[in-house]
């Protein structure tokens, strides 16, 4: 089972890490706003991709859990918060690396994912328990 999981979060994940980046890369070319900037909305905004799909996809949960949208929330928060410092922290100790956006995007992302499998399979969508679904 975990197995199918894993499998369907990768691919729900690389759909959203490609819809991030594309947004990411598009925002920091206008410089618009701040690079931190550009990183929480891009990443907001695969966040709701994300939860839909793997709510339905990967973790097969058709009708929403009591509380799971309240707990994706908190777990997106953290991971949040950790994709923008460690894109911060990865792009000032490549400061001098020519491809140093897509480097710190992608460390900030593979950190981020990690943090998102575990939540998700243990604290968002987890198995309900019998005394839970009475």
């Amino acid at each position: 089972m975990i197995r199918r999981e894993l499998t369907l979060f990768l691919i729900v994940g690389a759909s959203s890490v490609l819809l991030d980046f594309l947004i990411y890369s598009s925002i920091v070319r206008s410089a618009t706003v701040s690079v931190d900037v550009a990183k929480a909305s891009s990443f907001l905004m695969g966040t709701v991709f994300t939860y839909f799909a793997n709510r339905i996809l990967t973790f097969g949960h058709i009708d929403c859990q009591q509380g799971s949208s309240w707990r994706y929330g908190m777990l997106y928060l953290l991971t949040l918060c950790t994709n923008v410092i460690v894109n911060a922290a990865a792009l000032f100790l490549l400061r001098d690396v020519r491809p140093a956006v897509p480097l710190a995007f992608l460390t900030a992302t593979a950190i981020s994912a990690s943090l998102n499998f575990i939540g998700m399979k243990w604290f968002v969508f987890k198995a309900s328990t019998s005394s839970e679904t009475q």
